[in-house]
């Protein structure tokens, strides 16, 4: 599994996440000052859902202030479903009921045992709810409408 990470500033949150993903053997595509690179969110958000909507990544992860501004910028790439978390479980929710492809987390809210939670079962939960389905290829529809 390949995740491309962007934040616009390095944290013990960020480093945490990377830490926790490079444990777990997974390969890595850092965006802005996790790649000692200075640029902005919405730049950052953008080449990170392009590198999982182009496949060159499986998922991705994004951080800025609020997670707001990176999920806004990630979600205008045709393909991405980014998602704002802010616990596990919001987190599961989004990859069972939406297939979430992105997660969007707010470095001012989720601490590194908290980001690292949310990780998890972000990445852990791979099976998209049967019943959603039609929702999910509605969204994708709409992106082209």
């Amino acid at each position: 599994m390949k995740i491309a990470v962007g934040s616009d500033e390095r944290t013990p949150t960020t480093d945490a996440v990377i830490e926790e993903l490079q444990r777990r053997g997974i390969e890595l595509e850092l965006h802005g000052p996790l790649n000692s690179q200075k640029k902005e969110w919405a730049e950052i958000s953008e080449e990170v859902a392009r590198a999982v909507a182009e496949g060159r990544a499986d998922r991705g992860v994004l951080f800025c202030w609020t997670g707001t501004g990176c999920s806004m910028a990630a979600n205008k790439v045709p393909g991405v479903r980014a998602a704002l978390c802010t616990d596990a479980e919001t987190a599961r929710g989004a990859r069972r009921w939406n297939d979430a492809n992105v997660l969007a987390m707010s470095l001012r809210l989720a601490t590194p045992i908290l980001a690292r939670e949310i990780v998890e079962s972000f990445l852990g939960t791979n099976d998209v709810d049967p019943t959603e389905v039609a929702n999910i290829e509605r969204l994708r529809r709409l992106e082209t409408r």
